[in-house]
Formats: structure tokens, sequence, C-alpha cells
């Protein structure tokens, strides 16, 4: 994909100018219709006020999740207004006509970030070159992720299960995917199984006809007939219910949906991309998940590694987020003291690179200074980056293990699972609950004998 300046026009105004800019630095011009068309990661991205400033504040609102660099651009500013801007996401603001050599600066400037990116997170599989920039990371288990995922690549009617734990960029990768391959042009349609509640959810992923329920006043097409052509990235279908799941697995193998309410199938032809955190095959022995659906989905199986195992990975993605964060907080020349980031390679990071985008914003936000040190990020008790778990730390999670995986040896079936710890029921109840939160307290240890197998009854 070549370099492109995508430029959303809130008005008619600098309309003959952008096309000039992005020549002038060597990258192909579009027009972006929407906000949804900065999701990419291969632009450089402006937003153009042109006399409908008040608009800019809302507009950056809207590109939270936005793949790449946007500068606001103006006909006239005050410092309010900029302020606000600036904080609503916008990563530079200029305003035209008096900053025309700043914005041309900048836009080269974005255009090296682009190819440096592109040149460290590309992956060449047989002959061909792939652009994974938008997933950082230069450790082996990061590469041998990618290099499996730029081997479906080319071919699209492949189905691919990404598994790995919350906050690993599973979404992310899906997108690369999609982004690398034949199907780019086409629609990218990502549906959270876990966040559609289970009654719309057939609605939603096939359509329904106009009366097949009380609110279905009119013909509505699915998310599978929305991606048509593209790719579909069902996240989270570790979660899709047991009802709903022979269905899905109708859809994979003959390539047809029904829509709810309705008599004839539609063929769709679509890229379908699985994600979860959840251990499928395991979920599968426990009847909780249909073995045929995870054969079909587990295709081709890429696994992305936790960031505690990513060795540096995590340095360099701790600056990557000290830079974006110190442009948008206009904390100038910032950096990290060593010891900052020897502590940041000490921690687990459950989160992963959620967590860590979080605890660098968060630490970015609260600095007073632009040297960041140790202490800067320990400030905050929810983010306490201690080298090692304390004694009772260490102790409660034997225990939690313990109960966790004895519910699961005991196929789900808690009650059987109570009996072979020797405690209730409902004690291993709040257990479970604590230990999903996080908590497992070292005074619920004093009952439980977790390190002696209880027989159950015969």
């Amino acid at each position: 994909m070549s370099d492109t300046l995508l430029v959303l026009s809130l008005s008619e105004s600098f309309s003959d100018y952008w096309p000039r800019l992005a020549a002038g630095a060597g990258l192909r011009f579009e027009a972006a219709a929407d906000t949804h068309a900065f999701a990419r990661h291969d632009a450089i991205g402006i937003v153009a006020a042109g006399g409908d400033e008040e608009r800019l504040e809302g507009v950056f609102r809207e590109l939270e999740s936005s793949g790449c660099a946007i500068a606001a651009v103006a006909s006239l500013a005050d410092h309010r207004l900029v302020s606000r801007v600036l904080r609503a996401g916008a990563a530079e603001f200029f305003v035209l006509s008096q900053d025309t050599a700043a914005l041309s600066a900048w836009v080269l400037t974005e255009r090296e970030a682009l190819a440096e990116r592109r040149s460290r997170q590309s992956v060449v599989v047989d002959g061909a070159m792939y652009d994974f920039s938008a997933i950082l990371g230069d450790s082996p288990v990061m590469k041998a992720a990618l290099e499996q995922a730029a081997r479906i690549i080319p071919h699209p009617g492949v189905t691919a299960l990404i598994t790995g734990e919350t906050g690993t960029g599973k979404e992310l990768l899906a997108r690369a995917l999609h982004d690398n391959g034949p199907r780019s042009s086409a629609a990218f349609v990502d549906v959270n199984c876990a966040a559609i509640p289970e009654a719309l959810l057939e609605g939603e992923l096939f359509g329904h006809e106009r009366g097949a329920f009380t609110d279905a006043v009119v013909t509505k097409p699915g998310l599978f007939e929305v991606a048509n052509g593209g790719t579909i990235f069902l996240d989270e279908i570790g979660h899709l219910p047991l009802s709903l799941q022979g269905k899905l697995l109708r859809a994979l193998e003959e390539r047809k949906i029904r829509r709810v309410g309705g008599t004839k199938t539609i063929p769709i032809d679509v890229r379908v991309i699985a994600a979860t955190h959840v251990n499928l095959a395991r979920a599968a022995r426990r009847g909780e998940f249909r073995q045929d659906l995870f054969y079909r989905l587990n295709v081709v199986p890429i696994h992305l590694p936790s960031l505690r195992v990513r060795g540096d990975d995590v340095t360099l993605l701790a600056r990557h987020f000290l830079a974006r964060f110190a442009r948008d907080y206009k904390l100038e020349r910032a950096r990290f003291t060593p010891a900052a980031e020897r502590l940041l390679r000490r921690r687990e990071w459950p989160g992963n690179v959620r967590e860590l985008r979080n605890v660098i914003e968060r630490t970015v936000l609260l600095a007073t200074h632009p040297r960041i040190d140790a202490e800067d990020i320990r400030d905050d008790a929810e983010i306490t980056l201690a080298s090692r778990p304390t004694p009772s730390q260490q102790l409660s999670a034997i225990i939690r293990n313990a109960v966790q995986e004895t519910v699961e040896r005991c196929g789900g079936n808690k009650s059987d699972a109570a009996r072979r710890l020797g405690i209730s029921r409902t004690r291993l109840q709040r257990l479970l609950r604590r230990a999903q939160r996080g908590m497992m307290p070292i005074e619920t240890v004093q009952p439980i004998e977790p390190f002696r197998e209880v027989t159950a009854p015969q």
C-alpha cells in the first residue's frame, strides 16, 4: 500500500490545496468520507475545518481509536479552541495560511515515521512483503506470530483463529490480515460476540426479515452480508451462545446464510477471522463450545504472546506510548530514566499492551516534569509495579490456582470440586468470585487444605 494523505473536510475551504500538499510530500491524496476512514495505519490524517471550527472538538472525540496521526487545520483559532481540540486527540493544530510551512514539515515528518515503522514491522514470506506497522514488537515470539499470520494473507478464503490473553492486540492483527490481503478494498466488519445480548445476536449476524419479530418493522441485512467480499472479525468467539454455534457452523460450511424469519438462502463470500482469550479446546471438552465449530475455526491458529514473554518489547512499546502521549498532552522532551524502564520491564502486565498503554497515558497526564522516573510510576496506587510478589501474594496465587484447577478437573462441577477441596460449595463460589476479581486475601486460606485431594464419595 502507498502512503496516503487522508483529509476529512468539514467545508469546501482549502479543497485545491490538499492534492498539492500530498504531491509535494510524495503521498497519494484521498478525501475521507467520514471518521471511520482514519482506522487505517498507512495514512497521515488531516481534519480541515475552514470556517466550521466549532465542529473540530467533536470530530476528534470520535477519532479516539484511529490508526494514524491526525492534525487539525483551521482558518482561525483562539487558544481555548486549540487547547480543546488537542485534548480531544489532535496530533497538531495548524492555522492556514500562516502555518503552511509548518504543516508541510509535519506531513514530511509523519511520512518518515510511517516509513520507519514499515521497515521495522514488515514480514517477507515467499517473496511477498506484508506491512504489520500497527503492531510494534521486535521479540522472536512476536515475529514468529506475525510470520504465521503473513502466510495466510494471500489466501482470502482461509479461516484464522487468533488466540491470546486480553490486551495482546488480537483486533489489530485481524485488521492487518485484512488490510494486507486481496480483500482490503472491501469492508472489515468487527463483531464483539460478548457485547451483544444473546436475543439480538442472531439478527445482528444474519439479519432479519420484516415482521420476523415484534420490532422488526423493516428488513435488515446482517453483518455477514455487510462484510460480503471482505472480512468479518468475530471477536470473543468463546462467548458465542451454544444456541448460535450450530448456525454459525452451517454458515461457514455452506457459505450461505438465512435471515431470521426468512426462507431463502443468501450466498456470502467473506474471510472469517475469529479471536478469543478462552481456551476453546478445553471449552469443547467441557461441552461449553461445539467441537465441530472449534475445528472449523481453528484452520490456521495464530497465538499472540503475552507481554511478559516479549522481553524488550516492553521498552519499545513504552517509549512509543510515551512519545505519543507526550505529544498529546504537551509534555515536551519527555523521557524515561533507566530506573523507570527497568521497573516497567519487571512488571508482569496482566492486562498486556492495553494495560501498558493506559499506565503510560496516566503517568504522562499526571507528570510535572519531562523526566519520568520510577517514583513517578509508583506514586499511583493502582499501578504499583512491584518487582516481585510478596510471600503472601505467592501463597494466595497457589491457593487461587488450586481452586481453579480443581474446578476444571471436575469438568466445571462446583459441588464435586468443593468436596475434593474439603470446603462448602458456597465457600468455593466465593473464592472463585474473588479470584476472578484478582482478589484472594490470605485469611481465606486458613480453613482450606488445597494440597490434599479429598476423594469424592462414590
